[in-house]
C-alpha cells in the first residue's frame, strides 16, 4: 500500500463531443508525490487516424498501453480494411488492464475517437472497468472541479470553437485549486476528417481572456 501511494499521479484531463466531433485536452505538470516531476509531460496521445487517449497516472504505463494498442489499431486495420472502432479499442484497453489486475497499469484513461457510428468518449479505470461517457467526461485529481466547469457550461448545442474554449476553462480552473495539476494546456480536436492539436497561441489567447 505505501508503494502504491508513493506512485500515485495527479493530472486533469477532459473530453467533450461537440457537433460530432471530439475535444480532447489536458494540462502539462507531471508529479511525484509533492515534487514537479516535469512541466512538459505529454498525456495526449493519437492512437490511431482519427482516435486519441488521455492519460493520468504514470507516463511509463501510458506509453506502453500506447505502443500496444497503436500496433493493434495498424494489424486490425490491415487485417480488416477498416479501422477499430473506438468501443473495439476501449473493449481491447480494457482486457489488457484487466489481466493485469494483480500488477496493474497504475492509469485512467479517456479514449474518444471517430468511427463508422459517430463520435465517442470512453472511461477506463485501472482494472478495465470501461464507461461510455457520451457527452463530457474528466479524469485525475482535478477532475471533480473540472466537471464542475464542464456540467455547468456544457450542452448539446455547443459548437466545435465552444467545447474548445470550455475545455481549456475547466482544465484552467482544475489548475487553480489542484496542486498537481498546472503548466501549459495541450488540445486536440478528432472531426471527420482530421486528428489536429491546437496551435499553442490560439490556446493562449483563449486563457487570456478569462483574466
Amino acid at each position: 500500500m505505501e508503494i502504491m501511494d508513493q506512485l500515485k499521479k495527479g493530472t486533469t484531463t477532459v473530453g467533450l463531443i461537440c457537433e460530432d466531433n471530439v475535444i480532447l485536452a489536458s494540462e502539462k505538470r507531471a508529479t511525484l508525490g509533492s515534487f514537479i516531476a516535469s512541466k512538459t509531460a505529454k498525456k495526449i496521445y493519437q492512437v490511431d487516424d482519427r482516435m486519441g487517449m488521455t492519460s493520468a497516472g504514470i507516463v511509463g504505463d501510458a506509453q506502453t498501453l500506447v505502443r500496444l494498442i497503436s500496433v493493434e489499431a495498424r494489424l486490425y486495420k490491415i487485417r480488416r480494411q477498416e479501422p477499430m472502432t473506438v468501443k473495439a479499442m476501449t473493449t481491447l484497453l480494457s482486457n489488457v488492464l484487466s489481466g493485469q489486475r494483480f500488477f496493474p497499469y497504475i492509469v485512467q484513461l479517456l479514449v474518444g475517437g471517430i468511427d463508422r457510428k459517430g463520435a465517442h468518449i470512453f472511461s477506463v479505470d485501472p482494472f478495465g472497468g470501461s464507461i461510455d461517457e457520451r457527452e463530457i467526461a474528466a479524469t485525475g485529481s482535478g477532475s471533480p472541479i473540472a466537471y464542475g466547469v464542464l456540467e455547468d457550461r456544457y450542452s448539446k448545442e455547443t459548437s466545435l470553437e465552444e467545447g474548445i474554449t470550455l475545455a481549456i476553462q475547466a482544465l484552467t480552473s482544475a489548475m487553480k485549486r489542484d496542486s498537481a495539476s498546472g503548466e501549459e494546456i495541450e488540445v486536440v480536436m478528432i472531426t471527420e476528417g482530421k486528428y489536429e492539436e491546437v496551435g499553442e497561441e490560439k490556446i493562449k489567447k483563449i486563457k487570456a481572456s478569462f483574466n
